[in-house]
């Protein structure tokens, strides 16, 4: 048993755990307080949508996959991009929130972090 493998396979698995939760939970949220969430996307995506519960409740599936994906731990390579760019995409559309969303940017540096450790298929 190589201890400093058990010590990396913890390490991840907290990383990916850390992600899901910061997916899946505003997933949830926002299917019970839409109106706090439906204002981080900008006009031209909203615009792009029938409505906003249809905009929301898409997103939100795709966050549940995303983080359901993390945590099944296989092939977390697209997962981890997918997430990366949301992050991205939601720093730069809200940077005038930071107040509110200067924590997805560590976020958004572990989803990084787990796309680079994952790209060769992990």
């Amino acid at each position: 048993m190589n201890p400093d493998k058990n010590r990396n396979e913890i390490i991840l698995l907290l990383l990916r755990i850390g992600v899901a939760f910061a997916f899946i939970y505003p997933a949830i949220a926002a299917y019970f307080n839409p109106l706090a969430w439906i204002g981080f996307f900008p006009l031209f995506v909203r615009d792009f949508f029938p409505s906003d519960t249809i905009l929301l409740g898409m997103f939100g599936l795709s966050e549940i996959l995303i983080g359901m994906w993390l945590l099944a731990g296989k092939k977390i390579f697209i997962p981890s991009a997918i997430a990366t760019l949301y992050l991205f995409g939601i720093i730069v559309f809200n940077w005038a929130l930071m107040d509110i969303i200067f924590r997805d940017i560590p976020i958004l540096l572990t989803t990084l972090a787990l796309t680079i450790w994952s790209f060769n298929g992990k």
